[in-house]
């Protein structure tokens, strides 16, 4: 199929957003979980955060190409593992989430590096602690497989906290903090002097 660059065809932007965020609602999470260990983990550091200001991070975490692929990836072998249509022995590995098998954690790591060195160590604390629904996709129930699913939701938030993080850097120097922002200032790519977005 021939693209606007006359190449191949290109997937516009707004459908992965848009099957990032069905995968997710496929998969029984919501975007206040994802946003509620956020809150859990940034809270006692950012005075004034509210959940919205979580809800708003997670939601432009959401937005970056790289989680939206991983997001993509990650579900996708999931479900063919819970159908059982991967490739022994990768079937048995993932449907088990096999000890050894840390593919599952380097997609996650690698969706998280857009974000720095806090992000990664966020990260590396929620796959350790599994906090909220991070804890109950590790929790294997019935048929269903998260092996990939835990690892990209502690993604997700690792960077939303990262975003937070960030932004209160921000509003401490200027002798603000999240109290005095609205949930769509939270953006900290949109609000530092001298930037042009």
């Amino acid at each position: 199929m021939e693209g606007i660059d006359g190449g191949q065809y290109r997937v516009h932007s707004d459908a992965v957003t848009k099957a990032a965020h069905e995968a997710l609602e496929r998969r029984g999470v919501s975007i206040e979980e994802i946003a509620k260990i956020v809150f859990e983990m940034q809270e006692p550091f950012n005075e004034g955060l509210q959940i919205s200001h979580c809800i708003e991070s997670v939601e432009s975490v959401l937005q970056k190409r790289e989680m939206q692929h991983a997001l993509l990836v990650g579900v996708e072998l999931d479900v063919l593992a819970e159908q059982g249509k991967l490739s022994a022995p990768l079937q048995q590995i993932v449907d088990t989430d096999e000890g050894l098998f840390g593919v599952d954690e380097m997609i996650g790591l690698g969706a998280v590096l857009t974000y720095g060195s806090i992000a990664v160590t966020t990260f590396g604390h929620l796959d350790r602690n599994k906090i909220g629904v991070i804890r109950e996709l590790d929790t294997k129930v019935g048929g269903q497989v998260h092996t990939f699913l835990d690892d990209l939701v502690a993604s997700i938030a690792a960077c939303a906290s990262a975003r937070i993080a960030h932004r209160q850097r921000d509003l401490e120097e200027k002798g603000k903090d999240f109290k005095d922002i609205s949930p769509d200032e939270t953006a900290p790519e949109l609000h530092v002097d001298g930037t042009d977005t």
